[in-house]
């Protein structure tokens, strides 16, 4: 057996015999993605606490430093700790947390870093209870001293894990804003109390296989493999706020079918308040993409898109006046609306107009798409606190300044009275500050599916900004929003806070 072995392997064959010999065990556990003098001398102090010293990675799939990390495979992270005399054995962790490898190995000495010893400084909040699990199965924590050296900052910038328009970026962005300020704005947003108005869209995407073209037609043959369903629309928007804040609701309108119905709740209504009225005129809006997966790379083609939006985007009066209703009793509770208006009849006139009113802060999306387009303009509203939109929305609101996105941008923010954000696909954003326009480069090339991208950089860029960022800060937190939603399909998954600050962290480390 080698130095490379499995939980299973090592709690069952390995272990017993050390306890037998009564061998002190230490563990060290971390991504280690590039091994540097720091590691060696940290691994060489662990060594001297005890007998035996077990090292262990965590999977790339649970990695959280942004996408393009870990920059080596599992294989070669094993491989390469598996060569340091210090090291009796190596094994990988199937978590976002070492609970699985603590329960394993079960070690004497749980060994970490100096920078670790501030418990309530930790992005991820594992330490803690780490350290508890470590206690109750008899062990203890050791820290280990030295000079503290950076794997993230040697990618970062020897081995081109952030490209060099990044790289300058955050040379600049780093002399004005730091991780602490990051930080306490995010302690900010915890208790503010958000709401999410706008249409629930259910993502349904079925994946295959395109086999070639039809003999006969134009059009793809496909093998189709399976069907899953996700929350769009205003829903995602909640999912990725309610990972920053404890008080988010989403009101909205949705049709009257049971089942729909207690699928939402089920998704959805541990993490976010539910305010839904139904329409026994029009279901619950359903887009149906078909996917075809692109080779080797994690990279998804559309092939095809049908939806069950009705061709009259409006819902039975009855609806309008229970949805004003409930805003008009309800909106002064929130701190921050978050209007999403995706042009499928929910935002009738009255309703825009109370939102424009009552909202204190109010954070605006306007979208055009396939089934909208040209009839959804961002310039139907007269008033926002802070928006997002991106290059054809803006074109619609502004056509006269097509080819001038930056003065159209400008243009657009004096229209609506408040701070504007460009999104630009993967030239990255712009932002209108104090009269002139800042932009922030695309974050990562990485990509897995678009879909949802703009969403979450509205909602992380909107909340930052109500929370008291900068105009550039909030727009670097809503890029990387955009760039961890970029690497989800669909909206599978929502934008987590410990994500977004671990890839802040990344970032700010060059």
């Amino acid at each position: 057996m080698g130095k490379i072995v499995t939980k299973g392997q090592f709690k069952n064959e390995i272990r017993p015999k050390l306890k037998e010999g009564n061998k002190i065990i230490a563990l060290c556990h971390g991504v280690f993605d590039l091994i540097h003098p720091g590691h060696i001398i940290h691994f060489e102090q662990a060594k001297a606490m005890a007998d035996i010293l077990v090292v262990s990675i965590t999977n790339a799939d649970y990695v959280r430093k942004g996408p393009g990390r870990p920059f080596f495979n599992d294989e070669m992270r094993m491989k390469e700790l598996s060569a340091i005399e210090y090291i009796d054995y190596v094994m990988i962790s199937e978590g976002y947390t070492v609970h699985d490898i603590i329960e394993a190995v079960e070690p004497d000495i749980y060994v970490k870093g100096s920078e670790y010893k501030n418990e309530s400084g930790d992005i991820t909040q594992n330490i803690q209870p780490e350290r508890e699990l470590v206690e109750k199965h008899g062990g203890r924590v050791a820290y280990t001293g030295g000079q503290v050296f950076s794997s993230t900052r040697l990618i970062n910038t020897g081995l081109s894990g952030l490209s060099d328009d990044v790289i300058s970026f955050m040379h600049g962005f780093k002399k004005i804003n730091s991780m602490s300020d990051i930080l306490s704005l995010s302690e900010r947003i915890e208790k503010l109390k958000a709401l999410v108005l706008g249409d629930l869209i259910i993502d349904r995407y079925t994946y295959c296989a395109v086999m070639g073209m039809m003999s006969k037609d134009m059009a793809y043959s496909a093998k189709e493999k399976y069907t899953e369903e996700y929350l769009g629309g205003s829903a995602a928007i909640a999912r990725h706020l309610s990972s920053f804040s404890e008080n988010v609701t989403l009101m909205s309108v949705i049709g009257d079918e049971d089942e729909q119905r207690l699928k939402i709740y089920d998704s959805i209504s541990e993490s976010v308040h539910l305010k839904l009225i139904s329409s026994h005129k029009n279901p619950t809006i359903i887009k149906h993409r078909f996917l075809n997966k692109g080779g080797k790379r994690e990279s998804y083609q559309k092939v095809f898109s049908i939806n069950n939006i009705s061709e009259i985007n409006e819902y039975e009066e009855d609806v309008y006046n229970e949805l004003y209703e409930k805003l008009d009793s309800d909106i002064n509770n929130y701190d921050v609306v978050f209007l999403c208006d995706f042009g499928h009849g929910m935002m009738a006139e009255k309703i825009r107009n109370l939102v424009q009113e009552k909202a204190k802060y109010l954070v605006l999306n306007c979208q055009t798409n396939s089934t909208n387009r040209s009839l959804n303009p961002i310039t139907k509203y007269h008033r926002a606190d802070a928006f997002s939109l991106d290059q054809a929305e803006l074109k619609l609101a502004f056509p006269q300044f097509a080819s001038d996105e930056e003065n159209g941008l400008f243009k657009l923010s004096q229209y609506l009275g408040g701070q504007g954000w460009l999104t630009r696909g993967s030239d990255g954003a712009y932002a209108v500050k104090d009269g002139e326009i800042v932009s922030c480069p695309a974050l990562t090339l990485s990509v897995k599916d678009t879909v949802g991208a703009g969403d979450a950089f509205y909602s992380l860029s909107g909340i930052y900004r109500f929370a008291g960022a900068s105009e550039e800060l909030a727009m670097f937190m809503g890029n990387i929003g955009g760039a961890l939603c970029a690497n989800i399909v669909g909206n599978k998954d929502s934008v987590k806070k410990v994500d977004t600050l671990k890839f802040a962290s990344t970032l700010m480390n060059v």
